[in-house]
């Protein structure tokens, strides 16, 4: 049995070196996608084309590499984004061959002869990671991505257009290194109802004329910060212990329901940047609000909903974590279906400073399955005085919180 080899063939055959092509040369069987295999159509061995069906191409290599010498092709570096990952876990490091060359993304950046050693690199071929890239978007002046057929560069820019990110400017590189290859600068709402041509990547740029910037975004945020209706806004405190209660995972969907200005939405989002949020407000003055401050802030994975509930949740994709910073009268309505749709062991905190709501709260959290558990948080603020300092007392609040069994 010899090591399969890994040829990364860099932006085209042109970037091989005498050594790959001897390798190639002599290998039993070629693996590759379908245009790598079109440069060899003249070379007389068996030709396998890798499909997106990658555990066939995985057994198939398996089968065949005890008596044959396999050659796999990819593009670029076959270690960044590439299958060469997939064939080092799959086979084996010490059943693998790995030979690099220029990754496209080395080359957009050499084409404008920039340095790329802090860009953030994120790949959208064939993988969902439109969350981590969305993040990347808010702490890096550049992201490179790569894109595949269906997440073109077109429908990038609409998707960023969607969630509000638009103080980009969008470079598509377009077949490289061949005589085909294009380069252009594009925004976004342009760049989202052209055609590009296959294979290319892009690299999304800040805007230096942008003249504002997102609000920063940490745990702690003072209510001074937020949009907000009459000192109607959980305080920068009772947030901090509400939110360690959530239990929140980066990859969890939150639900906020009552979510007044979106404040704990928002500073959820420092948890949740794999996630999705989903504030849900009765009143529309308060999801104008919650939009806003969504937009101060530059948070991309909020999504609001104005409705009464809890008649509006049904529709909702299934939470991991519920919180309840709001619902009156139907309280225990609202439990009652938040329970009902949210996932095993998910995790549900509500906050009051009504006794009646408390009562309500762990009686209907228990009928539903959840063990519970309160604590009552008072919280004490320095103010100035002509020569010293008081305190002045914030209303005492109960949190609610309990796990489902």
């Amino acid at each position: 049995m010899q090591p399969v080899t890994i040829i990364g063939m860099g932006l085209t055959p042109t970037d091989l070196t005498d050594a790959h092509k001897k390798i190639i040369q002599k290998a039993d069987i070629l693996i590759g996608g379908k245009r790598h295999l079109e440069y060899f159509e003249d070379l007389g061995v068996v030709k396998k084309e890798i499909t997106k069906d990658l555990k066939a191409t995985v057994a198939y290599i398996q089968d065949q590499m005890t008596s044959k010498r396999i050659v796999v092709l990819t593009s670029g570096d076959p270690l960044f984004y590439g299958i060469g990952s997939v064939l080092v876990r799959a086979l084996g490091p010490d059943m693998i061959e790995v030979l690099p060359n220029i990754s496209s993304i080395a080359a957009a950046f050499a084409k404008i002869k920039e340095p790329w050693s802090n860009v953030k690199v994120i790949s959208l071929h064939g993988r969902k990671h439109e969350p981590e890239l969305l993040q990347a978007l808010k702490r890096h002046e550049q992201v490179a991505v790569f894109t595949d057929p269906d997440k073109n560069p077109a429908w990038l820019a609409d998707l960023l257009i969607s969630k509000g990110v638009i103080n980009l400017k969008m470079g598509v590189f377009e077949k490289l290194g061949t005589l085909d290859e294009k380069i252009g600068w594009y925004h976004l709402e342009v760049a989202k109802d052209l055609n590009f041509a296959d294979p290319n990547v892009v690299i999304l740029k800040r805007k230096p004329e942008a003249n504002s910037s997102p609000q920063m975004l940490y745990m702690g945020l003072s209510e001074d910060l937020f949009e907000h209706e009459g000192g109607l806004i959980t305080k920068t405190e009772i947030r901090a212990v509400t939110l360690a209660k959530l239990k929140l995972l980066p990859y969890h969907t939150l639900w906020d329901l009552g979510a007044g200005s979106g404040s704990v939405s928002i500073e959820a989002a420092v948890f949740l940047d794999q996630g999705r949020i989903f504030a849900v407000e009765q009143k529309a003055e308060r999801i104008d609000q919650i939009k806003a401050n969504i937009t101060r802030f530059g948070v991309n994975n909020i999504e609001t909903l104005q409705a009464v509930m809890p008649d509006g949740l049904s529709g909702l994709p299934t939470p991991d974590r519920v919180f309840i910073g709001g619902g009156g009268r139907d309280l225990e309505q609202i439990i009652t279906k938040a329970a009902s749709l949210m996932k095993p062991d998910g995790v549900m905190v509500i906050n009051t400073v009504l006794i009646a709501n408390l009562e309500t709260s762990q009686k209907t959290m228990r009928k539903n399955g959840f063990n519970t558990e309160v604590v009552q948080v008072q919280v004490l603020r320095s103010k100035a005085m002509p020569w010293s300092e008081r305190f002045e007392t914030l209303n005492p609040v109960w949190i609610i919180s309990g796990q489902k069994t």
